[in-house]
């Protein structure tokens, strides 16, 4: 692989902001990636520090470009600042899914003045950051998922409600009322179909799951027929496969052939022919499995209570006792907001972009809103008319 040139007899004066900036940056980024390990244990831990020490790596690498010129510091970019304050103050998977977004576009992709290592560095940081952010986001996608939706749900659902209602020209008490009966209604749907949701899910999975009663009564088996092999054939081995497995497992528990006594082949023919690639048996479900999905109560619970506290803040104007066009545009700013940060957390879970995620929740919503609103100015000019 060719190396790029990285010395430069005579650096301009925008060289040196360009480089005093990836210093910047580097220290920043290096600063952020303890502080993240600061807060995690074990493998994941010993991972942050090594891509710090890459970090530090690059770092050396402006330095020594810069020599005495490093001795002006310069503001890390906005981002960078941004990131670093998250890894302070807010949960790893957040600042995470930020950083895997921040990795991916290398600033050094281009720059003549770093190496291609640098490059190939910040390359395989984007990966392993990937992975990290998707554990964080596989351990709270369970209830958390459920609590991020349905706040989104009431925030939307009911501020169409009570915008379509309240431009029909209907009393205060009517919308309010009507923005209650919304909330109620729909928090204990979403309730219910949570429950009815995650207790499916943990069905399947434990339907799926080998009984471990069976292992106390290998021993009785029928020798000459051993039926054993037929489970694992029924998991997705070939027919010799599971005839070697069987007979292993025999062994094991002490019921295996001796040096008189050999195992008989199955007195059927096989159902399968052997694959030129062996097929893996289908796992079963781990204790990680149950923890993503949650369990039903508790994805029950959250659902309603954030259904019923995003369904509230469309409310809250009438609440107060305010009507008519004042209200409905107070409803429409706060949970305009509400939906950028719903909006953003989305992004996160989902690995994308926040900032676009937020914007997107914000249009939806207030695309939904907009027509119940004019459909409701519809139907009280009808009223009316």
């Amino acid at each position: 692989m060719p190396h790029r040139i990285t010395t430069r007899p005579d650096p301009t004066r925008a060289d040196i902001r360009r480089w005093r900036r990836h210093l910047a940056n580097e220290r920043a980024e290096q600063a952020t990636y303890r502080a993240l390990a600061s807060k995690r244990r074990g493998e994941e831990r010993r991972i942050l520090l090594a891509i710090a020490a890459a970090e530090g790596r690059h770092e050396q690498h402006w330095l020594d470009k810069l020599g005495d010129h490093a001795e002006k510091r310069v503001r890390p970019d906005f981002q960078t600042r941004l990131l670093a304050l998250f890894a302070r103050s807010f949960g790893s998977v957040f600042t995470l899914a930020l950083m895997q977004n921040a990795e991916a576009r290398s600033p050094y992709a281009d720059d003549p003045d770093a190496t291609d290592q640098m490059d190939a560095d910040e390359a395989v940081h984007a990966e392993v950051v990937r992975s990290l952010a998707t554990r964080s986001r596989a351990r709270m996608s369970g209830t958390f998922r459920a609590a991020v939706f349905g706040a989104n749900d009431g925030l939307v659902s009911n501020l169409a409600l009570v915008l379509g209602v309240g431009a029909t020209g209907v009393p205060a008490g009517y919308v309010l009322a009507t923005g209650i009966s919304g909330l109620l209604a729909g928090a204990l749907s979403m309730a219910a179909g949570e429950y009815v949701s995650v207790s499916s899910q943990r069905e399947l999975l434990h339907a799926s799951t080998p009984n471990p009663d069976t292992d106390r009564k290998i021993p009785a088996l029928d020798m000459n027929e051993n039926e054993l092999a037929l489970v694992y054939r029924a998991r997705g081995m070939s027919a010799d496969e599971a005839q070697r497995k069987a007979t292993e497992t025999l062994i094991v528990h002490g019921h295996g052939p001796t040096a008189a006594t050999e195992l008989p082949e199955p007195a059927e023919p096989a159902l399968a022919e052997p694959t030129a690639e062996p097929v893996e048996p289908d796992p079963a479900p781990t204790a990680d499995e149950y923890e993503e999905i949650g369990t039903p109560m508790r994805a029950a619970l959250s659902s309603f209570l954030f259904f019923a506290g995003g369904a509230v803040i469309p409310v809250l104007p009438w609440i107060f006792g305010m009507h008519g066009t004042p209200a409905v545009i107070l409803a429409a700013a706060i949970v305009g907001l509400a939906l950028l940060v719903t909006g953003g957390v989305v992004g996160v879970l989902s690995g994308a972009a926040p900032w676009k995620r937020a914007l997107r929740q914000l249009l939806i919503g207030y695309g939904a809103a907009a027509v119940t609103y004019l459909l409701g100015l519809a139907f009280g000019g009808v009223v009316g008319g």
